[in-house]
């Protein structure tokens, strides 16, 4: 035979499991039936107001407010009786403590413009609007455990790219403080590397296209793009967290070295690749030389070095060479 048990003990007892079973309610039941509605006269009713009820509770009347709230709520959607039907130490059926959640907020933040965002958020993501609001109200706790915990830096991560989408601001920040930051910087010129290697080799693939060493736009030969799309999809099968770049060089190389074989096989190729790499670098030695000249040709006087003489010299002895080859190579005139 058990123990007799004090009472004291067995009210803590029952009161514990009507809170195990009803969450909230039993405590918003307290206030539904002891705080009168609004617009109520204070003499007509021995219910009290809600400051009234706070001091004699000792805790703030936002949080006595809030339980009120949720007790409306549900009261609206038939879940629990109107407050003017409650008269002080009534007892009634609550609902499950599942249902609790829908409908208290235990911040006053959640009735704010930003509060209402974040809890219109959880809810898309599936989550119950407090563990949002906990974490708004609390980023101290948030950074700890982005610093402390790679899982939570790399959702972190994913919803921060999110928001960047639609948020310039943010995008314009976060950017500023990439530029500030020689190692993000680094990173930065490694991925866009990486990420420019790997779009190189996906249109070929996708295009059938290549460019060549000198710029000439040609038509992928099969076995090149059949190595193409080798490599392509060994990057593809890559996790969201490896690291593709050791793969994007090594298809970036071998592809490269690809289009050179398949240029020199082809004389035709061969030829129109060097006559366009030629005239490349014409119109950029061109370009670059009249720079020089229109820039400073009225104060030569005041730049005057004899080694730029001897340079020029030189240079025009070259050029003089290669003039004379082009007019040796043009086709005779009829």
């Amino acid at each position: 035979m058990e123990p007799e048990v004090a009472e004291a003990v067995a009210r803590d007892a029952r009161e514990f499991g009507v809170y195990a079973r009803t969450g909230g309610w039993a405590f918003a039941l307290k206030v539904a039936r002891s705080v009168r509605p609004g617009g109520e006269p204070a003499g007509e009713t021995p219910k009290i107001s809600a400051k009234r009820f706070a001091e004699l509770a000792g805790c703030s009347p936002e949080r006595i407010m809030r339980y009120y709230k949720a007790w409306d709520k549900a009261a609206d959607d038939g879940l629990v009786p109107h407050f003017e039907i409650l008269v002080p130490g009534q007892d009634i059926e609550l609902p499950d403590s599942d249902v609790w959640h829908a409908y208290y907020t235990p911040r006053s933040s959640a009735f704010s413009e930003r509060g209402t965002a974040i809890a219109a958020a959880a809810e898309a993501e599936g989550i119950r609007p407090t563990k949002a609001l906990e974490v708004a109200e609390n980023p101290t706790a948030l950074r700890a455990a982005i610093l402390a915990d790679p899982a939570t830096a790399r959702t972190a991560r994913a919803a921060l790219l999110d928001r960047l989408r639609e948020d310039p601001v943010l995008q314009t920040e976060l950017a500023r403080d990439v530029a500030r930051t020689d190692e993000l910087k680094k990173a930065v010129a490694t991925e866009s590397r990486a990420a420019d290697r790997i779009g190189y080799v996906r249109q070929i693939v996708e295009n059938g296209q290549v460019r060549t060493p000198a710029g000439q736009t040609i038509d992928a030969p099969v076995g090149l793009r059949a190595e193409a799309e080798r490599h392509l999809s060994l990057i593809d099968e890559l996790d969201d967290g490896e690291d593709a770049g050791q793969w994007a060089a090594e298809a970036y190389d071998t592809v490269k070295e690809l289009v050179v074989q398949a240029v020199e096989a082809d004389p035709e190729l061969r030829r129109q690749e060097r006559r366009t790499k030629f005239y490349g670098s014409l119109q950029r030695a061109t370009k670059v030389f009249e720079e020089l000249t229109l820039d400073d040709a009225e104060d030569l006087d005041e730049l005057y070095e004899d080694d730029m003489l001897q340079r020029l010299e030189q240079l025009q002895t070259a050029i003089g060479t290669c003039i004379a080859a082009l007019r040796r190579a043009a086709p005779e005139q009829p």
